[in-house]
């Protein structure tokens, strides 16, 4: 008897040695394995157990989490959610998270290990902290001005701090109510297939992941590359140039919208937007230099983020020297978004000093303690601090006596640049309207904001377009929200 008592504890503690050896197969070895099966909803269920942490701009959250006592519990909610779509992206229990959401869903959603004091027995215990903060660099005046600036038109705005590299502003038009997609009903799959479907694009964010041709605002760039190169010694002096100008190698002939541009010194072709001086000017510096000048600002860099990615700006290094001609005066392959021609504008600015710009100002965990912060990152000097000082007077100009006077603001140095960019199969799409500009405060030892503005659907004969005219209003209104209003 006592034999098969002895057997059977033998059998029973092997069996009980078999089942845990096989629980910590499937809890430690196969664990990923386990978390990754789509039919094992535990971890999608935990996700959305608990509210998401928020969103903030001025220290006010963007965002929230309704409770819908669904078996996944909280959906996103957003506060004003078009007029901020651009910054937060969407976070969708059916599609996933994009832009803020996406790269700092660790924060939010309360898996960041930061957020508890015992990330340890968090991962044993399968345990979640409660969502974090992102308090972004946003100016709540700024955004809401260059939203209601654009109204109903498709287009752009980007604003920066040019001393720190802080995004100001970041609005894109037509927009979306990222609420709509946040829950995975019927509803959900009907709004993301109208959404997609829409040829307007509401949910491409124009600012920071749409490219253009800049059109004349990139004669800035051409500008400090003639200057450093010494292409350019005296802005004030006369230039050799023809008008119309024919571009080399070929028969033909490049002109300009104004009369007065022959012969034309830098400043009143930059005043009055001559392409014939900048297209001639760009072949003179050639397209090595002009390259690295662009690249020196900003272009041609695919590693941009804000932290969410940001779409490459372009100046194409092999061109022939007539298409170098037209890449200088921000046509042919040139292309860039309006948070790079943003930092172009900051850049001259700040003494040709270029701060990265970025988003995140810092992240807390709920109750406002400080886990990370971003931080001005360090300056690049992307031209000579002459140059600057040349490109700042001639910036000036153009608001003063130019081409951008709708920019002007009181008891404030204003400095802009407009551009009407061509594109389409022989130029025959509605031209850009662009504008470009900073603002200085006469009280205030370094500017307060650099701005940037397309408008693609200009509403007014194609023949009045105008970056000064459409643009430029836009541009002033965020600028006056910066220096009189504040965040």
């Amino acid at each position: 008897m006592s034999r098969c008592i002895r057997h059977t504890t033998v059998f029973g503690a092997v069996l009980l040695t078999a089942l845990l050896l096989n629980t910590a197969r499937l809890q430690i070895v196969q664990s990923t394995v386990q978390d990754t099966n789509p039919a094992d909803r535990r971890p999608t269920i935990a996700r959305y157990a608990q509210p998401r942490g928020d969103i903030l701009v001025g220290g006010r959250p963007i965002t929230g989490s309704e409770d819908t006592g669904e078996q996944l519990r909280h959906e996103r909610a957003y506060t004003d959610g078009p007029l901020y779509a651009p910054v937060t992206g969407f976070a969708s229990q059916r599609y996933g998270e994009t832009l803020l959401e996406a790269t700092e869903d660790a924060v939010l959603s309360g898996t960041d290990p930061m957020l508890s004091a015992l990330p340890l027995w968090n991962d044993l215990a399968r345990a979640r902290a409660a969502g974090g903060q992102v308090v972004t660099t946003l100016d709540a005046k700024a955004q809401r001005a260059a939203f209601r600036g654009l109204g109903d038109r498709t287009g752009a705005v980007a604003a920066i701090e040019p001393s720190t590299g802080r995004v100001l502003a970041l609005v894109s038009t037509p927009s979306y109510d990222p609420g709509v997609l946040s829950g995975n009903d019927e509803t959900v799959i009907r709004a993301w297939a109208r959404l997609n479907a829409d040829p307007d694009k509401p949910m491409l964010n124009r600012a920071a992941r749409q490219t253009y041709p800049p059109g004349s605002t990139f004669k800035v760039v051409t500008a400090a590359a003639a200057l450093d190169a010494g292409v350019v010694r005296d802005p004030n002096a006369r230039t050799r140039s023809p008008a119309p100008y024919t571009l080399p190698g070929t028969t033909t002939a490049l002109t300009n919208e104004f009369h007065g541009c022959v012969d034309a010194s830098l400043r009143d072709a930059f005043t009055w937007s001559c392409n014939t001086v900048f297209a001639k000017l760009g072949v003179a510096v050639g397209a090595e230099t002009m390259a690295a000048k662009a690249r020196d600002f900003g272009f041609n860099d695919a590693e941009l983020r804000i932290p969410y990615a940001v779409a490459r700006s372009t100046f194409d290094p092999t061109v022939d020297k007539a298409q170098l001609a037209l890449s200088s005066i921000g046509q042919y392959n040139t292309r860039a978004t309006p948070l790079q021609m943003a930092m172009v504008a900051g850049a001259v600015a700040s003494g040709g000093q270029l701060r990265t710009p970025y988003l995140v100002e810092r992240t807390t965990s709920a109750h406002g303690t400080t886990i990370s912060t971003t931080g001005p990152r360090p300056a690049r000097q992307v031209m000579k601090p002459s140059t600057a000082a040349h490109l700042r007077d001639l910036m000036r100009d153009v608001v003063e006596r130019g081409t951008g006077r709708n920019a002007a603001l009181p008891a404030t140095t204003v400095g802009g640049k407009t551009g009407t960019a061509q594109h389409g199969v022989g130029n025959t799409g509605t031209p850009y309207a662009w504008f470009i500009s900073w603002a200085q405060p006469d009280d205030d030892p370094e500017p307060a904001v650099a701005v940037a503005v397309v408008v693609e659907d200009a509403s007014a004969r194609r023949g009045d377009i105008s970056g000064g005219g459409v643009a430029a209003p836009i541009a002033r209104a965020v600028m006056e929200a910066v220096v009189r209003g504040g965040g």
